[in-house]
């Protein structure tokens, strides 16, 4: 079955929601909660990839092509993530790109 824009959009802000739930119990110092912040960005990352690229272009425009690079960074680094892309990510770019979400769902 074939999901909507919306429905995968939905999925991205979900993943988004229990990352910052991850990072209200504990910063990213630690390293369970640097895991999990890093899987659910990469996973919403992942959602947002099975979009339609005119979705992805009119919500993410250029940014998609640093987003999916940030999801190939934690998804082949292996046992190495860089913390320090991982919170500026989280910092900087994810409440736009939550925000632009909402504002095409809504």
């Amino acid at each position: 079955m074939t999901r909507s824009n919306t429905e995968l959009a939905r999925d991205a802000l979900e993943h988004f929601a229990v990352l910052h739930r991850h990072l209200e119990r504990a910063d990213l110092a630690d390293e369970t909660v640097a895991d999990a912040v890093s899987m659910r960005l990469a996973a919403a990352i992942e959602a947002l990839s099975r979009t339609g690229e005119s979705f992805r272009t009119r919500v993410l425009g250029s940014e998609w092509r640093v987003m999916w690079a940030t999801r190939n960074r934690i998804a082949h680094g292996y046992a190495y993530i860089d913390l320090e892309m991982i919170r500026s990510t989280v910092e900087h770019d994810v409440p736009e790109v939550e925000r632009r979400l909402r504002a095409e769902i809504a």
